[in-house]
């Protein structure tokens, strides 16, 4: 998995590719929201336009990402999650708990 990571306006985007499983893919994704979170980043997105898959570490990841992001009076919101990531959610029932666009500039553009 790679992970891009750029800035629009003041907020913070991230872009997972690949599979979001577990193991040293989960932990990259993991590392690069506590970072910005570190550096006092308080408006991140999360596009998951090029993530195929998730499983429960994904959503874990995402869930304490947003919770910590709150707890810093940040937010963290998603982008283009596509069929399976949201039936995941659906099943989960967190759907409800993320607010999700479909554009990193609609996400971007709810911060205002």
């Amino acid at each position: 998995m790679s992970i891009s990571t750029y800035q629009q306006d003041e907020v913070m985007i991230l872009q997972p590719e690949g599979k979001i499983m577990g193991g040293p893919e989960a932990t990259e994704l993991r590392n690069r929201l506590y970072e910005l979170i570190a550096q006092n980043k308080k408006k991140v997105v999360v596009d998951l336009s090029n993530v195929e898959w998730m499983n429960s570490t994904g959503l874990g990841i995402l869930i304490s990402g947003m919770t910590s992001l709150r707890n810093n009076k940040g937010e963290l919101k998603l982008t283009s999650v596509n069929e399976k990531v949201a039936n995941l959610f659906e099943i989960t029932k967190l759907a409800g708990v993320f607010d999700t666009y479909n554009t990193a500039d609609d996400a971007v553009k709810s911060f205002k």
